[in-house]
């Protein structure tokens, strides 16, 4: 059970003092695609937290990528979130700046110089996602959808092993809703493990992948 990008055993997830989940014991594997679902408070985004470093483990023992959760150096927090894309719901986009700069802005602050083939790369990533013809625009320009894509080529930007999309869909309508949940599924089938937090229990039945139920602070996996 030690080849996984994620491994969990007996992890207890505390938020100020209470217990959000206890007896967690879970294997992620390269290419994976897997809802977290469960109402509002279940644990869904604090097990996700954990994940990139945001929240600590309150007990038991996770790896993430080779780090150490339970030991793991503020130094080295963004040398693990180099190798994850986090996607947000509420985008959290720089609005004074072109979609192109945002990526920019990124790529510069995770090391990256040759202005050329930050360019190109940028270009790149925004093809992947279907944006682009739209790097010049501010976020304000772009619909929800269209906001949502860029935040996907950000979390694209460093080749990421894991995607955390964390309630990727909850501010678009259904359409659109589905367009975005077809980008992260093609992303999953392309080798990148992929776990989405939702509310919508119709997108794995549309898309398929494993199932992590969250309720009385338990993780349940179905198959």
């Amino acid at each position: 059970m030690e080849n996984g990008l994620i491994v969990y055993k007996d992890v207890e997830i505390d938020q100020v003092d209470q217990i959000v989940l206890r007896d967690v014991n879970v294997e992620v594997g390269a290419g994976e695609l897997i809802y977290l679902l469960g109402k509002v408070g279940s644990g869904k985004s604090s097990f996700m937290k954990t994940i990139y470093g945001a929240l600590p483990i309150a007990g038991g023992s996770a790896r993430v990528l080779d780090y150490d959760m339970t030991s793991i150096r503020r130094r080295k927090l963004p040398y693990l979130r180099r190798r994850l894309g986090i996607i947000f719901q509420d985008y959290k986009l720089l609005t004074d700046r072109s979609v192109e700069e945002n990526l920019l802005f990124v790529l510069s602050a995770t090391g990256w110089k040759d202005k050329r083939l930050m360019r190109n790369h940028v270009h790149e990533v925004l093809e992947q996602v279907g944006m682009e013809t739209k790097a010049y625009k501010r976020p304000y320009e772009l619909s929800g959808g269209e906001q949502q894509r860029v935040v996907i080529a950000r979390a694209l930007l460093n080749s990421p092993e894991i995607i955390l999309a964390d309630e990727p869909t909850g501010n678009l309508d259904a359409e659109t809703g589905r367009e975005i949940m077809e980008l992260l599924y093609s992303i999953s089938k392309a080798g990148i493990t992929v776990l989405v937090s939702t509310h919508n229990m119709h997108w794995p039945e549309q898309f398929p992948g494993k199932k992590w139920e969250f309720e009385n602070c338990k993780l349940k996996i179905e198959n």
